[in-house]
């Protein structure tokens, strides 16, 4: 009887949640749950924490799979059929390296989301994920020890981090791709539509602190130091025309537009950083 109770309890608190409201940065556990059923090969869309179309109809299939009732509420039994992927919810463990589940999911979606994306959400504990935890806790003022245990989860359920200073476009404000999940990952900062060989301006007078070829996909890339722990990365450009250690003033040319790095035509990807985290741009720009 208490077993049934407590079964029916989850289903209810499954239901509130997938009818509540979600703020920008969309719900973690909804971000878990996609992640495991796209592990089932039943979603294909964006990891984003927002319940849509596309996930009622993956829980369903699932549940099609599984021969349950399709109802397109991931209750205990609708959990039980995404394998090791559905379960445990997020703080009912100590998360550390080698772990899995649907806690590493939610962990990694709220890194994301504070600046300290770990590729792909895939559930999986490894290095990527240790690397990611540890720099999130040491800029939160934790101990990084690695584990993501209740003062992180604490400090993870805070606002994320927005830039504390206004700047100007680097080029005209047309976006083509925001800040946040994409696809089966996260992007950390925001594209904006521009020609091979358009200006790009800095977006705040500063110092440059790098200039040159970035491995990780940025290409050619330049990145201003603007005080108050924020930085500007200016990457994809087709040609540097800032050195290392030079002072640049706002709307000054740092480069040009180009589609170097893993890029598929040319515009320029913008990012900003606060203390290492990446925010979204849009709370800065004018």
């Amino acid at each position: 009887m208490a077993r049934r109770v407590l079964s029916i309890l989850a289903f209810l608190l499954v239901s509130l949640l997938l009818a509540a409201p979600l703020d920008a940065a969309g719900n973690a556990h909804v971000a878990a749950l996609q992640t495991a059923l796209r592990k089932k090969g039943l979603y294909r869309g964006t990891i984003d924490g927002v319940v849509g179309a596309g996930t009622r109809a993956a829980v369903r299939a699932l549940q099609r799979r599984a021969g349950l009732a399709e109802d397109g509420v991931p209750g205990p039994r609708t959990r039980r059929a995404l394998g090791r992927y559905g379960r445990p919810a997020l703080g009912k463990r100590v998360l550390g390296f080698g772990a899995r589940g649907f806690d590493v999911a939610a962990l990694q979606f709220l890194l994301a989301w504070h600046g300290f994306p770990c590729g792909p959400f895939d559930g999986n504990f490894g290095p990527r994920t240790d690397a990611s935890l540890r720099r999130y806790q040491a800029w939160a003022g934790l101990t990084p020890d690695g584990r993501g245990g209740p003062a992180t989860l604490r400090a993870l359920r805070t606002p994320p981090p927005t830039s504390p200073v206004s700047l100007a476009g680097p080029v005209p404000l047309v976006v083509t791709s925001t800040f946040g999940p994409r696809g089966g990952s996260f992007h950390a900062g925001i594209d904006l539509a521009a020609e091979t060989g358009a200006a790009v301006a800095a977006a705040r007078e500063g110092r440059v602190v790098y200039a040159g070829w970035r491995a990780g996909g940025h290409g050619l890339l330049v990145a201003i130091a603007h005080g108050d722990g924020v930085r500007t990365l200016y990457a994809h450009l087709s040609r540097v025309d800032a050195r290392l250690g030079d002072r640049v003033s706002a709307g000054g040319t740092v480069g040009l537009v180009g589609s170097t790095g893993h890029s598929t035509g040319p515009h320029l990807h913008f990012e900003v950083r606060v203390r290492g985290a990446a925010v979204d741009p849009c709370t800065a720009l004018r």
